[in-house]
């Protein structure tokens, strides 16, 4: 059996790509920060903290035929480990973003990146989410080795995320279950947006790993569905019964993260540019189809479906807060 490390795989993504993997024949390993209850050697958990680089060294001398790589670094850790991943394996997947590219679309992996065609000067000085994941891939493709793939996942949904706008889910499910209101920039209501199921993205891993054809190759993880922010707002509407208005994008990042300009950055820079992909790279090296995927409102109202009706999400933004006092001051709740 191939050995895979999947390193963050108890998150969104990664509790789709382990049992995938598994079922697809690969002895499978998680190191995770918390204990996990297995009921099987395959996959197999183990408690570490893989961001401590001696901890990280240790695990993989153990040597794997593929590392999965879900974990966020900034671009100096990233430069830090990149070689300690490289050598430890036939195959290392590098997660990136489809927040990497700037507005043109529809999107192809040659489509411009933020990264190289931005002119805002403030915004290229951070080490912003779209810049150093665009960063860690020039590290990877400057380098001397060959035994990488870079994988772009566009928004990706599964059994604790969701998404509306930039809202997640202590936004989107609480409040409509608490038959609250959400707020939503109006700036958005027709801007195209992309969702994938995290199952049908479990697939897309499958179909690279130690495949020839992805070594040093780039691929969008996504469906090529897509649909305005309204529809999708509609779509949640219809399966939770969550109610929404829009208002003015300024007072909407207010509420979400005040003065926070990673905020507006992830609105101005994504959820506003329309993010109509072009999955054909993938699909052909994945051995794929498209209509095989789910569509968004078969894979939310299966994953919706199944979320037990007393959880509630933890808020620790406190944009829930701020969304309760702007609805009660336009008599609202």
């Amino acid at each position: 059996m191939k050995k895979v490390l999947v390193i963050g795989g108890t998150g969104a993504m990664g509790v789709y790509v382990v049992p995938e993997l598994v079922n697809r024949g690969y002895s499978v390993v998680v190191p995770s920060l918390d204990d996990v209850d297995a009921t099987s050697d395959n996959p197999k958990y183990i408690k570490a903290d893989m961001k401590n680089i001696d901890t990280l060294k240790k695990i993989l001398d153990e040597k794997y035929d593929a590392i999965i790589d879900f974990l966020i670094y900034s671009t100096e850790e990233f430069r830090e480990r990149y070689k300690i991943f490289l050598e430890s394996t036939q195959h290392y997947i590098y997660l990136s973003s489809y927040r990497i590219y700037a507005g043109n679309y529809p999107i192809t992996e040659n489509s411009p990146r933020l990264l190289d065609v931005s002119n805002d000067r403030e915004f290229l000085a951070t080490e912003d989410y779209a810049l150093y994941k665009a960063r860690g891939e020039d590290i990877l493709k400057n380098s001397e080795y060959k035994n990488w793939t870079i994988v772009r996942p566009a928004i990706t949904y599964s059994k604790k995320r969701y998404q509306l706008v930039t809202l997640e889910a202590p936004c989107v499910i609480n409040r409509a279950r608490e038959g609250k209101t959400v707020v939503l920039p109006k700036e958005a209501a027709d801007i195209q947006g992309t969702m994938t199921w995290a199952g049908d993205v479990a697939k897309m891993f499958a179909g690279i790993i130690l495949n020839p054809r992805a070594y040093c190759e780039s691929f969008t993880f996504s469906t090529s569905e897509h649909h305005s922010w309204r529809e999708i707002a509609e779509y949640y509407s219809e399966i939770i019964g969550l109610k929404y208005i829009f208002t003015d994008k300024k007072i909407y990042t207010d509420i979400i993260m005040p003065g926070n300009m990673h905020t507006v950055w992830q609105l101005e820079y994504d959820r506003l540019f329309n993010r109509i992909i072009d999955n054909s790279k993938i699909l052909d090296v994945a051995g794929l189809k498209q209509e095989n995927f789910k569509t968004l409102k078969e894979g939310l109202s299966y994953e919706l479906s199944n979320l037990p009706k007393d959880y509630r999400f933890s808020d620790p933004s406190g944009s829930n807060k701020r969304m309760d006092e702007y609805l009660a001051s336009i008599g609202m709740r």
